[in-house]
């Protein structure tokens, strides 16, 4: 049996480009090069038919080691909880005050890019704290 060594996460959303942007502040990770023969994206958006302009959009981890996210445009907006969601783990190994305090420092870094807080998860003897968020167009994630 054959073992999967990459995956990509999608995400659907109305405005793909931005989503993406949003994530790349997020995790550090950068648009990829445009497809050969395009010397950029806006270039290659602009060769794609009326309909398909501004459908997708990309953003990849530089050290290429995390998945390849990717954001497609939907025609529905989101209207229930994520089924899957990403925790973004800035205080692994961290416990108590250290830990909150990392929480805390990463959920103002992306407040200013659009994020929503939501209430601070505190540890409960079993389960670290962590901080549930949302990005830019409503879709939950976790400060882990």
């Amino acid at each position: 049996m054959a073992s999967i060594k990459q995956f990509q996460v999608t995400f659907d959303c109305a405005e793909p480009e931005r989503v993406a942007r949003f994530w790349c502040e997020v995790l550090g990770y950068v648009v990829p090069p445009p497809p050969a023969g395009f010397a950029s994206w806006d270039e290659y958006d602009r060769s794609l038919s009326p309909e398909r302009r501004g459908s997708a959009f990309a953003c990849i981890d530089p050290s290429g080691v995390g998945p390849r996210l990717y954001f497609q445009r939907v025609p529905e907006g989101k209207v229930v909880k994520n089924r899957v969601h990403l925790d973004v783990r800035v205080g692994t190994g961290l416990v108590g005050e250290e830990r909150l305090a990392a929480l805390e420092a990463e959920c103002a870094r992306l407040l200013p890019l659009g994020a929503v807080r939501g209430q601070l998860l505190r540890a409960d003897g079993e389960n670290e704290s962590c901080l549930p968020m949302q990005d830019i167009e409503g879709n939950e994630f976790c400060l882990d």
